[in-house]
């Protein structure tokens, strides 16, 4: 595998064909079903988890943790992502695509004049008039309005 250059800058476009081939010249392509890929990414979440475990809440930037933690952390991030990319690929699903278009989706469900500063979920928004935003950012009746007024 090449190195990239600084210029030219990762895409996950870049990640998918390197999994690609990766998979490929070692003829690991019949192991890479949707369901053990997922099982594998599950199993790389845990290990990321157990970085953090029993640390508590850890400032932004990681200020405290030794260089050898980050680049652990580093590694078990980088696991997780190239499964996940991995995934989508086999699944036939452009995660770039995918990703902008749930950004619009929750920017629908969780309008900044509502949500500015509150960790509410978007069922607990728009109560005013009593409706919800779903999954697809269309907003309809509340029927379990909680009667809140904003995020």
């Amino acid at each position: 595998m090449t190195a990239v250059s600084e210029e030219e800058g990762v895409t996950l476009e870049l990640l998918r064909k390197k999994m690609a081939d990766f998979a490929r010249e070692r003829d690991w392509e019949k192991f890479h079903s949707p369901r053990n890929l997922l099982l594998a990414l599950v199993g790389e979440v845990g290990e990321l988890s157990e970085i953090f475990q029993w640390k508590g809440e850890v400032p932004k930037g990681l200020p405290d943790w030794k260089e050898e933690e980050k680049l652990h952390l580093g590694e078990e991030l980088s696991d997780v992502l190239l499964y996940l990319v991995r995934l989508s690929d086999i699944c036939g699903v452009d995660l770039g695509k995918a990703a902008l278009r749930k950004l619009e989706l929750n920017a629908k469900k969780y309008p900044v004049k509502l949500c500015k500063g509150s960790a509410k979920k978007h069922t607990q928004i728009n109560s005013k008039s009593n409706s919800v935003t779903d999954k697809n950012g269309s907003v309809r009746k509340n029927s379990n309005s909680s009667g809140s007024s904003d995020c």
